[in-house]
C-alpha cells in the first residue's frame, strides 16, 4: 500500500514560510512539531529527500541554514532500468491502442532517489503495455528523481509494476520502507540485510534490516513521452 507524500510538500512549504517570516530556517524540532511527527529521524529523511530532488540546499558552515530553491509548482520530473532492461514503450501513452479491457490504474508517484511518501490514489487509468496478459496483475506509477538514470529510468517516466511481495536479487522493485516511505531501487538481499541500490554514482546504497522492507512490486516496463 502507498501513503500520502503530503508531508514532504508540507515540510517544504513550512520551511519557506519560516524563512520569509523569521529570516532563518526552523529547527528540526520545530519541523517535527509542524508535521506532528514523533521523532526527528523522519525530518532528517524528508530533508534529505528534498535536497536530493533539488527543492532545497544546505548552506555550508552555517547551523540551521537551508535555502528553498524551488517550490512544488516549479518542479520538474525524469527515467529507469536494472541489470536487465525493461521494455521501453516509445511514443508515450497516446500512441498505445486503447480498449476497455486494456487499462491499468495509475495510483501515484514513486521516488527514484531518496524515499518519498507515496499515496495509493486512483488518479486515472492508462493503457496496458502491448502483450500484457492480465492487467489486474499490474499498476503504474509516475517517477520522480534521477537516482536510477544509469539504469534508464528518467524523471517523468511512467513505470509499469507487476504486483509481487518477493523479488530476485538485481531486480528493480518498489520497496516500502518502515511502512510509510516508498522508493524505486535495485534490490539486493545478503544474509540479514537488504540493500536498495541506486543507478547513479551521486547516490549511496542504503542498507536496511529485512523487517523494515516490504516489496510492493517489480518493474516490468515503462512509458516515456518524447
Amino acid at each position: 500500500m502507498f501513503y500520502a507524500y503530503k508531508k514532504t510538500k508540507n515540510l517544504l512549504v513550512y520551511i519557506n514560510e519560516k524563512l520569509k517570516s523569521d529570516g532563518v530556517s526552523p529547527s528540526y524540532d520545530e519541523m517535527r512539531k509542524s508535521l506532528s511527527l514523533k521523532s526527528k529521524s523522519g525530518i532528517h529523511r524528508l530533508i534529505s529527500a528534498l535536497e536530493e530532488r533539488g527543492f532545497i540546499k544546505r548552506l555550508a558552515h552555517k547551523a540551521r541554514a537551508l535555502e528553498v530553491v524551488k517550490l512544488p509548482e516549479n518542479a520538474s520530473v525524469k527515467d529507469l532500468f536494472n541489470n536487465f532492461t525493461p521494455s521501453l514503450i516509445k511514443g508515450g501513452l497516446d500512441d498505445v491502442k486503447k480498449t476497455k479491457e486494456n487499462f491499468i490504474p495509475l495510483i501515484g508517484k514513486i521516488a527514484a532517489g531518496l524515499p518519498i511518501e507515496a499515496i495509493e490514489e486512483h488518479h486515472e487509468d492508462i493503457p496496458c503495455p502491448p502483450g500484457t496478459k492480465n492487467p489486474d496483475d499490474f499498476y503504474a506509477l509516475k517517477v520522480e528523481g534521477d537516482s536510477m538514470i544509469d539504469a534508464g529510468i528518467h524523471d517523468g517516466d511512467t513505470v509499469i509494476i507487476k504486483k509481487t511481495s518477493t523479488a530476485e536479487n538485481g531486480k528493480i522493485v518498489v520497496a516500502l520502507i518502515d511502512n510509510h516511505e516508498a522508493t524505486l531501487k535495485r534490490y539486493r538481499k545478503k544474509s540479514n540485510a537488504i540493500a536498495l541500490e541506486s543507478a547513479n554514482p551521486a547516490y549511496e546504497t542504503r542498507i536496511f534490516g529485512p523487517e523494515r522492507i516490504k516489496i510492493q512490486g517489480v518493474l516490468s516496463s515503462l512509458y516515456r513521452n518524447f
